[in-house]
């Protein structure tokens, strides 16, 4: 289960595949070192994306 305090590291690390979600997203910093270690909850307010919808997502 993703949660809002899932790293994004660990997130791609176990679901791959959960990238084309992040990128459609607008996160497209996912290589970045820093972006490795924030949580879902963070990457989303940085990047003014809804994080509620976003879980409901990558969960589905």
């Amino acid at each position: 289960m993703i949660e809002k305090t899932t790293k994004i590291g660990d997130l791609l690390e176990k679901n791959p595949d959960k990238a084309d979600i992040l990128l459609e997203a607008g996160m497209h910093c996912l290589g970045c070192m820093a972006a490795q270690e924030e949580t879902l909850e963070e990457a989303c307010e940085v990047h003014g994306i809804d994080v509620d919808e976003l879980i409901e997502k990558l969960n589905a």
